[in-house]
């Protein structure tokens, strides 16, 4: 059976396990990484930063990415000063 790796990326970290996976094939490769992930994922979403993103990948037994989740956080409003929603609803309730 394929051996295969998980990598980890978090900003300018990076980390592949050292200890591989046996699995049957690629179909069998999406579901254990997705299932991993998911596992993962409430714990990193509390721990992710502004602006940044993080990724998880299935490598094959060359340590080649196979497959990729991604998971980014972008401030939408990062020029808008502090206030300034606050601010903008104010002057919305106050014309209503």
């Amino acid at each position: 059976m394929p051996l295969y790796f998980f990598r980890i990326r978090n900003g300018r970290y990076s980390g592949a396990s050292e200890q591989g996976i046996e699995l049957a094939d690629r179909d069998a490769a999406w579901r254990e990484l997705t299932s991993t992930c998911a596992d993962m994922m409430s714990g990193i979403c509390r721990k992710l930063g502004q602006n940044t993103q993080w990724e998880m990948e299935l490598l094959d037994e060359f340590k080649q990415p196979i497959f990729r989740i991604s998971l980014a956080s972008d401030s939408l409003q990062s020029n808008r000063p502090k206030g300034a929603a606050t601010e903008k609803r104010r002057s919305s309730a106050a014309r209503s």
